[in-house]
């Protein structure tokens, strides 16, 4: 049985994928599977997986169609269907650094009994050299709840790998007809049931924002107000005591819907005082004026 199942979801990238199918064969150590779910891609990703799974390759592959209902609807069906103890998710994009999976293995061995594990992350890098986002550079590590990220100076994109059975017990809301939802709302669920990851201090993960992927679709908000707003609700949840947080969150939730709602009804909506909507509606206003 494979220890990780390295998993990604997957929407026509065909012409991609197979650099990050170069780095898991270059891995220094290859107990893991990997796994792909295919959101419906129509440019001929499944021919590309059909040919892969013909030929011998030194670690298991693993190739599910479903039909186009978003990322979060792809990682719940590798949830399900992943045989590894730990999961990590690596978009088709990406790719890994020849010694992740033999870091991921090393990492994992220095968990003890003083938290309550989701896992452990490594950072993501534009390169092996220019980090993804921010670092803790005095230590090796930090043990944080994602929820204290800031605090710990660990803002930006990480190579997060969890347990699979945390990521089991904690499943991302599946909305009719949207497409998209955070994944902060699973990370930060986490989060609030007491779960710490261990953050380690070295790039494991080489990615890249290309257009037409999530991280640049700025519509999607729009397209997905329901998600947005369990968004909305879990970061005011979660940030209870920051009036920076809870101003910004409502500020997007606001965007998100294009200000079509009442401040009254978005109010009811986040379970917060109407002058608390205004605010964030005024100073984000005031910033898109500013900033122009």
């Amino acid at each position: 049985m494979p220890f990780i199942t390295v998993f990604t979801p997957t929407y026509n990238r065909k012409d991609l994928i197979d650099r990050l199918y170069q780095s898991l064969l270059q891995q220094t150590q290859k107990n893991f599977e990997w796994l792909i779910v295919d959101d419906g891609s129509s440019d001929g990703t499944e021919n590309y997986f059909a040919n892969l799974l013909s030929a011998k390759s030194p670690f298991q592959i693993r190739y599910i169609k479903q039909d186009n209902g978003g990322k979060h609807r792809a990682i719940n069906n590798g949830v399900n269907n992943a045989l590894g103890k730990l999961f990590f998710i690596v978009d088709s994009d990406d790719y890994l650094t020849p010694d992740a999976i033999e870091k991921v293995n090393q990492w994992v061995k220095t968990l003890d009994d003083s938290h309550k594990w989701a896992g452990i992350s490594g950072l993501k890098g534009f390169s092996k050299d220019r980090v993804v986002g921010q670092r803790h550079k005095e230590c090796r590590f930090v043990d944080a709840k994602n929820s204290e990220r800031r605090k710990y100076k660990l803002l930006g994109d990480k190579a997060e790998v969890y347990f699979t059975d945390v990521l089991k017990a904690h499943p991302f809301p599946e909305i009719n007809g949207e497409k998209f939802i955070s994944e902060e709302i699973v990370w930060n669920a986490i989060a609030r049931d007491g779960y710490y990851l261990r953050w380690f201090n070295e790039i494991i993960y080489i990615c890249d924002y290309l257009e037409g992927g999530l991280t640049k679709d700025s519509a999607k908000d729009k397209k997905n107000p329901i998600g947005r707003l369990l968004w909305a609700k879990g970061q005011l949840e979660t940030f209870p005591d920051s009036w920076k947080d809870r101003l910004l969150t409502i500020g997007i939730y606001r965007q998100a819907v294009n200000y079509s709602e009442s401040i009254q009804e978005s109010a009811k909506k986040l379970g917060v005082p109407a002058i608390s909507v205004f605010a964030a509606s005024t100073l984000l206003s005031l910033y898109n004026l500013f900033s122009k």
